[in-house]
């Protein structure tokens, strides 16, 4: 609802009512120590003697480190050594890291305090951060010493590290590109914090129907024993709004009072996300939704126990799951009420940190950057002007300049259907003012847009309904990316090709107008520390002997492993870096062996595919040449099969609960592999495994053991990828298209060590016109093909009827160009073959890999986005 008032009614200013209704943070000081006439630091309270003898500095010596285990046992964990198991050792270590992580955390917020340096803060709804007492400790420098508290005290440090659950925060490379970046910039020592949700259950816990092969998704109580690595900030808490009336002021400022409707509260955790080899340590601060009112006695009284407790439980649904299920209109309207309680939270967090400078409000863009994760966090725009405007008295030119001053966008994918939009109604019913705000963006109270395209194009009409933010429909639509392109400073794609389809497909018009300075490119990166030394410890140490380097050298400067390629014709270190790799393949062998009760051939190749289901990353299209493989392999003689390449397929990855397509190819990899490893005529030829529940955790015994990956989406539809740096830089040789960040490890490691097919994507577009206008067969376009989509139709590998909705995608339309690519597909799959029998060049091909690997360290990204976007200087803690 909105509506108008005249201030002249209000009894007292509008900004002191407007602070006095709005949110509130618990605690406003702290961050800053008093300082004296000289502007030194005062000691706060008692003897500045006295506190400093007892405060503790970083456990790095092995009686502090086993005491400080031994100590968590006793009074954290209130257990005895006698009935203390492999879980409690894990807890009781994960707090003594912590109070390490808490020691430089400290000394880092002390410090940025200080300095008051420009901040950066990274706003993602995923944060896939996988297991943290591993990373911990490679940071801090410290697992060799806690390995050998943990054996003095009777454990295996092995043991204890797998007893941690992945935090459940993400579920695909937006979640894990996040956490990559919040080490590099620890790392980089940058003033930098991330801003999440703490969802209780996080996406699900994938499982596998034993009876017909199909995804069951279950609740993923990660929570369940506690977080060790959280630090709940009772102090920190904000009131966020919902629904409610929004009143207007009549005196043409543009400001509004919005009361009524629901409040709930925000409640923060912090992570602490230490650097590698320094001490700084930033934060990864969540937010976790809880009631204003829980508990309502006078219903519970009289008898109504469910509208006693419906206030609770309607806060918590908040933060409960990831990405709720948006086929119904209340999973649209819990997703757009996670979206705008997060970035309202944490733009409370920072304007409150920012006040404390005591600086003028019109400089707030001179102290934070925003990063815009994809379009999730794009209400953040809104929710500034909503803050600047209606608590802050800025005139509207004047916060509109200081948004556009402070966001930056990355645009993530160039689907049509990820491009998120939100209805008017929906908005307007949950969020009246900042409706009112997005109208007025585009309407009489803003002339620097639409007014300004038309004055720029006058009576194009289409370039201005383009352009709008609405789009007009039934009902009509908010384009959440027109949105971040408008009211950020500069917007990114990440990797060249992707970079420039955002320009020249997803946002022309924007670009004709602002010009192509505000478009730029940062390509993704992957941490090495997690991604080569934690995943992969024996190449790392394999790496560090051989450049004669520490690894706290070669770590931070990844291009230092161009060293290896003098030493690429060695056959003592080829015969090493192919023992490297054969001992990760016995460790996968090992764990497929115990999660699945089989046994796998570590001769064979291992040929590995793990993304989140999607038909445009074409799973699909794996498959349907797994299953080719097997034909041939059914129609050779016995004396034919020997002298085929053995291979060992491997998938992972979940599919969304309301994906049917994603899931039905999940279905099928599943029941093609009951069928072929069973076959006594192919299975050692030829086995294929479905992993379930994919995580962090499992792409790091997965990665390492890869001989190739494949990276197969449709030409022009993925964005970047960096599971595929993943695999290069361990040594992985990469099928795939030329697509994404493909294109770019292709160019530094030699196209001769990438195999790579299929159309280009100036092609696609035509190819589906064809499939639409002019379809040809599938049987006249790819006989081959032709023949496995017959055979699933068969039922050779049961469901018949069941797997036509997927087939038909392939038959009819075929939107991801399967059958114009499936032959050429084939090809590269044999040449990876023939190169594969020729074991030391393909070890050559590994090294070269490996070695070339340097642009795509999180390391030069995260530098890339301070410099060229933020202008974010490092900071280093004394």
């Amino acid at each position: 609802m909105t509506s108008t008032i005249d201030t002249k009614s209000i009894g007292q200013p509008p900004s002191s009512q407007a602070r006095r209704a709005r949110r509130h943070v618990r605690s406003l000081t702290g961050d800053f120590p008093e300082v004296d006439e000289k502007g030194e630091p005062k000691w706060p309270k008692g003897d500045e003697k006295v506190w400093k003898d007892a405060m503790r500095g970083v456990h790095t010596e092995l009686p502090d480190i086993t005491r400080s285990i031994v100590g968590h046992v006793q009074t954290s964990l209130a257990r005895a050594p006698y009935n203390l198991d492999d879980f409690g050792a894990y807890q009781a270590a994960a707090l003594s890291v912590r109070d390490n992580l808490i020691v430089n955390w400290n000394s880092t917020q002390l410090a940025f305090s200080r300095k008051a340096p420009k901040r950066a803060y990274y706003l993602s709804l995923e944060f896939l951060m996988g297991r943290t007492l591993s990373n911990a400790m490679l940071n801090l420098g410290v697992q060799p010493t806690y390995g050998e508290a943990l054996t003095n005290l009777g454990f295996s440090l092995e043991d204890v590290i797998v007893q941690e659950r992945d935090a459940a925060l993400g579920n695909g490379g937006l979640g894990r590109l996040a956490a990559c970046y919040l080490d590099s910039s620890s790392t980089q020592e940058l003033p930098v914090w991330g801003y999440g949700l703490r969802y209780k259950y996080g996406i699900f816990k994938q499982l596998i129907n034993n009876e017909d092969g199909s995804q069951l998704e279950a609740p993923d109580p990660w929570l369940e024993y506690q977080n060790p690595w959280e630090l709940p900030r009772l102090d920190v808490v904000y009131d966020v709004r919902f629904y409610g009336t929004a009143q207007r002021y009549t005196d043409g400022s543009g400001r509004a009072v919005w009361s009524g409707g629901q409040e709930v509260l925000a409640a923060a955790y912090d992570v602490m996300i230490p650097g590698y080899g320094t001490k700084n340590t930033n934060n990864l601060r969540l937010w976790e939704s809880k009631p204003k009112r829980g508990f309502d006695l006078q219903s519970f009284n009289a008898g109504d126990y469910e509208r006693a407790v419906e206030t609770s439980t309607s806060a918590a649904a908040i933060t409960s799951v990831l990405y709720p299920n948006d086929h119904t209109s209340f999973g649209k309207e819990l997703r757009l009420k996670q979206q705008y309680f997060w970035t309202a939270a944490s733009l409370a967090d920072m304007m409150r940190r920012f006040k404390n400078l005591e600086k003028p409000i019109s400089e707030f863009a001179e102290y934070n950057a925003i990063q815009l994760n994809d379009t999730h966090p794009t209400l953040a725009i809104v929710e500034l002007m909503r803050i600047l405007v209606d608590e802050e008295e800025v005139a509207w030119d004047a916060a509109w300049e200081i948004v556009t001053n402070t966001f930056f966008f990355t645009n993530h994918t160039v689907l049509p259907e990820a491009l998120e939009k939100w209805s008017v109604p929906l908005v307007e019913h949950l969020l009246p003012r900042h409706m009112q705000i997005i109208y007025d963006i585009v309407g009489p109270l803003n002339m620097l847009f639409l007014q300004s395209v038309e004055k720029k194009y006058p009576g194009d009409t289409k370039k201005l309904a383009r352009m709008s933010l609405v789009e007009e429909g039934f009902p009509k639509q908010i384009r959440m990316a027109n949105l971040a392109v408008i009211g950020s400073r500069k917007v990114n794609g990440v990797a060249e090709l992707h970079s420039e389809l955002v320009k020249s497909q997803i946002f022309p018009d924007f670009v004709d107008f602002y010009g192509p300075s505000k478009f730029g490119n940062v390509t993704n990166g992957i941490t090495p520390r997690r991604w080569l030394d934690q995943c992969n410890p024996g190449l790392s140490d394999l790496i560090t002997n051989t450049l004669k380097l520490p690894k706290d050298v070669w770590l931070k400067d990844l291009f230092k492993l161009e060293g290896l390629i003098q030493h690429v014709d060695n056959p003592l270190f080829q015969r090493r870096w192919a023992a490297v790799k054969r001992q990760n393949k016995e460790r996968l062998a090992l764990f497929v062996e115990r999660l699945l009760g089989v046994k796998v051939d570590t001769d064979a190749m291992f040929d590995i595919q793990i993304k989140r289901l999607h038909e445009y990353k074409r799973q699909t299209l794996n498959i349907l040449g797994v299953i080719h493989r097997y034909l041939a392999l059914k129609k050779m003689t016995p004396a034919e099969r020997k002298k085929v390449q053995k291979k060992v397929v491997f998938f992972a990855g979940k599919a969304a609960p309301g994906y049917y397509i994603a899931k039905l190819t999940i279905r099928l990899i599943v029941n093609v592999a009951r069928i072929i490893n069973k076959d006594p005529d192919t299975n050692a030829y030829l086995s294929l495994f479905f992993l379930p529940d994919y995580s962090v955790s499992l792409a790091e015994v997965l990665i390492p053991a890869s001989d190739i990956s494949q990276h197969i989406s449709t030409a022009g539809t993925e964005a970047s990828g960096t599971s595929n740096m993943k695999f290069c830089l361990n040594g992985g040789l990469l099928v795939g298209t030329v697509d994404g960040a493909n294109i770019e490890i292709a160019e530094e490691v030699g196209e001769d060590n990438v195999f790579f097919f299929g159309h280009l994507t100036p092609d696609v577009e035509g190819l589906r016109y064809q499939h639409v206008y002019h379809p040809i067969p599938v049987e006249e376009k790819s006989p081959a093909l032709a023949l496995v989509l017959d055979t699933v139709s068969s039922g050779a590998f049961g469901d018949e009827s069941v797997y036509e909705p997927l087939l038909n995608t392939v038959r009819h339309g075929d939107f991801y160009i399967l059958t114009d690519d499936f032959d050429s597909y084939i090809r590269a799959l044999e040449m990876v073959d023939e190169a594969y029998a020729d074991r030391t060049e393909w070890v050559k091909k590994s090294i070269r890999t490996t070695a070339k690997m340097g642009k795509f360290s999180s390391d030069r990204c995260i530098q890339d986005y301070a410099q060229e976007y933020w202008n974010v200087e490092s900071i280093k803690v004394d």
